[in-house]
Order: C-alpha cells, then sequence, then structure tokens
C-alpha cells in the first residue's frame, strides 16, 4: 500500500464552502458560479492533483462574514482573505498567491 502521493501543486488555496453557499454563486461571467469554481477556470487549472495549484472547498473555517467569501493561501495560513461577490478574479488570485501558477 502506499503511503504518499504527489501531485503537481506549487500552492494551495482553501475557500470556506458555506461561505461560498450563502452567498450564493457571485463570481464568473454571469455572477453565478461559486469562487472556487470560478478561479479554477479562470486560472485554467487543471483537475486534482495533477494541477499547478490546488483550490480545495473546505466545510467551514468559522469566520462567517456577511456577504463575503472566507479564502486562505495554505502557504500563509496567517492572512486569511474577504472576497466580496463580483470581485475581480485576477486581484484575487494575486492576493492570495494564484497568480504566478
Amino acid at each position: 500500500m502506499k503511503t504518499e502521493v504527489r501531485s503537481n501543486w506549487s500552492n494551495t488555496v482553501l475557500v470556506c464552502a458555506k461561505c461560498s453557499k450563502r452567498v450564493g454563486g457571485g463570481f464568473g461571467p454571469k455572477r453565478k458560479t461559486a469562487l472556487s469554481k470560478a478561479l479554477r477556470k479562470h486560472l485554467h487549472l487543471k483537475k486534482g492533483r495533477k494541477g499547478a495549484a490546488g483550490v480545495v472547498e473546505v466545510k467551514c473555517l468559522g469566520i462567517c462574514p456577511r456577504d463575503a467569501v472566507v479564502v486562505v493561501n495554505g502557504a500563509e495560513p496567517r492572512t486569511w482573505h474577504l472576497v466580496r461577490p463580483g470581485s475581480d478574479l485576477d486581484e484575487v488570485a494575486k492576493s492570495v498567491g494564484l497568480a504566478d501558477t
């Protein structure tokens, strides 16, 4: 049995699924897509561990802001970002450390 599995990820970003659900999408060209899916599509990331970076939805991060989604960069866990619906995805990717992927 394997004890390790490799991935191509250079970075990991955690997105709160509960916040995304409360906001009701709000991202992408039609503003109906969840933040995690919109970021993956915008950055042209492959699915799963074959992508250049990982955008992972987690259950709840415990902040629960009004009208925003909590995002945490795995490499910088001290800084948590609050992303408002309709935010520019280039700016979001740059602020959470995904711009260079």
